[in-house]
C-alpha cells in the first residue's frame, strides 16, 4: 500500500507544471515551519550549530525558507524521474562553468562530479547522463517503495547506478580509467570505518574519504556541481566549479577537510536550498557525548 501511494503521488506531481509545484511547495513548507515536526527540529539544531553568528530571527527566517525549498525538492522528484529528456533539459536556464566541464572531459582522465545536496541535485544527473557516459554511486532510499522508481528515473537517460560496496567502487575506477564521468554525493554520512572526522561549518562531521581516495588515485578532475532553483518556476541554473588543489592531497584527512570547506563554500552561496534537515552530525568523535539530535 505504501509503495502504491508514494508512486501514485510522484506520478501525479509529474502531471503538473513546475510553477504549480513550487507554489504548492511554499504552502507545504510553511506548514512544516509552523507545525512541530522532526524535520523542523533537526533543521533548527543544524542552523544553530553551523551559523551561530546569525541572530535567532535570522536563523528562523532561514529555517522557514529552507523548509519551503525542501518541500519544493520533494515535489520535483516526480518530474525529475518521469518527464522525458527534452522537457527536463528545458528546465535549465543557464550553465555556469560549462567551459570547466568541457576542459575536464577533454583531459580524458575522467571527471568526478561532487554533488552536494543543494537545490535540485537530480537535474545534475539528468544533464550529465544526457551528454556523457556517467556512473553514479547509489545508496538505496530508506523508503523501499521509492527504490524502483528512483533507479529507473535516474538510469533512463543512460546513467549507470552502482552500489556503495567494493564492486561499485571498482566500477567507478573503471569508468574513470576510460575517461568517463562519475557522480558522488560528498555530504552524506558514510558507514562507520569509511570516513574521518573533518570540520563542516566548524563542527566535526563524519565524512566519507571515498571521493578523496578516488581523486588521488585516478588523477581525474573534481568539479563541484549543483542546480540552483530559480523563483516562480523559472527553472534552474547549473553550476560547475573547480575545487581547491588541497582536495587532491595524498593525505586523506587533509583532502577531506578541504572538500568539506568547498562544500561549505557552496552552501554559503545558496543556504536556503541546502538540506539542513539532514542529520549531518549524527556520529560524534566522543562516543560518550550525547548526540545533537537526541530529544531532551
Amino acid at each position: 500500500m505504501q509503495s502504491f501511494l508514494i508512486n501514485t503521488l510522484l506520478k501525479l506531481t509529474s502531471w503538473l507544471p513546475l510553477s504549480v509545484l513550487h507554489l504548492s511547495g511554499r504552502v507545504i513548507g510553511w506548514l512544516f515551519y509552523i507545525i512541530p515536526n522532526d524535520m523542523r527540529r533537526v533543521t533548527r539544531i543544524n542552523l544553530a550549530l553551523c551559523l551561530p553568528e546569525m541572530t535567532t530571527h535570522e536563523r528562523r527566517k532561514l529555517e522557514k525558507n529552507s523548509l519551503i525549498e525542501m518541500a519544493k525538492t520533494g515535489l520535483e522528484l516526480g518530474p525529475m524521474w518521469i518527464w522525458p529528456k527534452q522537457r527536463c533539459l528545458k528546465l535549465i536556464n543557464k550553465i555556469h562553468g560549462q567551459t570547466l566541464l568541457d576542459l575536464a572531459v577533454k583531459r580524458n582522465k575522467g571527471v568526478i562530479l561532487a554533488i552536494p545536496h543543494i537545490g535540485m541535485w537530480e537535474l545534475i544527473g539528468i544533464y550529465g547522463s544526457s551528454h556523457y557516459p556517467m556512473t553514479s554511486l547509489y545508496r538505496p532510499p530508506r523508503l523501499v517503495a521509492l527504490e524502483n522508481l528512483m533507479r529507473s528515473g535516474r538510469e533512463r537517460f543512460g546513467a549507470t547506478l552502482v552500489p556503495t560496496d567494493v564492486h561499485g567502487i571498482r566500477r567507478l575506477y573503471k569508468a574513470l580509467s576510460k575517461g568517463e564521468m562519475i557522480a558522488v554525493l560528498p555530504d552524506q554520512e558514510p558507514r562507520w570505518g569509511n570516513g574521518v572526522f573533518a570540520p563542516f561549518f566548524n563542527v566535526e562531521a563524519y565524512t566519507a574519504t571515498l571521493l578523496s581516495r578516488i581523486a588521488q588515485k585516478s588523477q581525474a578532475t573534481v568539479l563541484l556541481a549543483w542546480a540552483e532553483r530559480l523563483p516562480y518556476g523559472q527553472g534552474f541554473d547549473l553550476h560547475f566549479e573547480d575545487v581547491d588543489a588541497m582536495c587532491y592531497n595524498a593525505d586523506l584527512e587533509l583532502a577531506t577537510r578541504a572538500l568539506n570547506c568547498e562544500v561549505e563554500r557552496c552552501v554559503r552561496e545558496l543556504p536556503t536550498q541546502y538540506q539542513w534537515h539532514y542529520r549531518r552530525f549524527r556520529t560524534r568523535p566522543d562516543k560518550t557525548q550525547i548526540g545533537y539530535y537526541k530529544r531532551q
